[in-house]
């Protein structure tokens, strides 16, 4: 299998820190330039029709996108150790706090970050900076939420870790770099030591 990637991305680190954490070796990885809007050629969008990484060519010549989907064929094949729940109840509530995390946390990054910062202008054309603005401070809203719930559970959707700390952790280390942002400095320890123990894990530091 090959699993086109792109550095410093969320969605891709998402796929690969999901693999670090299965412990998944055999899949070569294969870098895709955004900058240089590798994505958007036509040879890429034959097989990621909408131009998006995280994409996993199976061995068959078959095509899965999408992070989640692309996590849901992996579990598959490397049920353990398991990260996205053992029976339907725990699924369901993992996958309510993925959701959560994903579209109300990392979706708002990603749109903070591509409408105001001058470095993802290739990305992002036109950009609208009150738009980028507007979804910087939700974003903290989000992330107040989740520093409440993190000081009454040890993880993201409860008592172990899940795909829902990668996609948080993800999204947070996004934020670090390009928004600046630390839970810490805006009086959320409990974010903040959440952050600190996962930035410990050898899949933090994988691929």
């Amino acid at each position: 299998m090959q699993l086109y990637t792109a550095p410093r991305a969320p969605n891709p680190r998402r796929v690969t820190m999901f693999m670090a954490e299965k412990g998944i070796s055999g899949v070569t990885l294969v870098p895709i330039d955004l900058n240089a809007q590798e994505h958007k050629a036509a040879a890429f969008r034959a097989k990621s029709p909408l131009a998006t990484v995280p994409a996993l060519e199976l061995d068959d010549g078959r095509m899965l996108t999408e992070t989640r989907a692309i996590c849901t064929y992996l579990e598959g094949l490397h049920p353990e150790p398991n990260l996205m729940g053992q029976d339907f109840e725990e699924r369901a509530f993992i996958e309510m706090a993925d959701r959560r995390v994903e579209w109300y946390l990392l979706a708002r990054i990603g749109h903070c970050i591509r409408h105001t910062h001058p470095g993802l202008a290739v990305l992002e054309q036109p950009q609208f900076p009150q738009y980028g603005e507007s979804e910087g401070r939700k974003m903290r809203e989000t992330a107040r939420w989740l520093d409440a719930t993190l000081a009454q559970q040890p993880f993201v959707a409860g008592a172990r870790l899940t795909i829902a700390d990668i996609t948080a952790f993800c999204a947070l280390e996004f934020a670090r770099g390009l928004m600046k942002f630390q839970p810490g400095a805006e009086d959320m320890p409990h974010l903040q030591a959440w952050r600190d123990r996962m930035a410990e894990r050898p899949s933090a530091r994988a691929f």
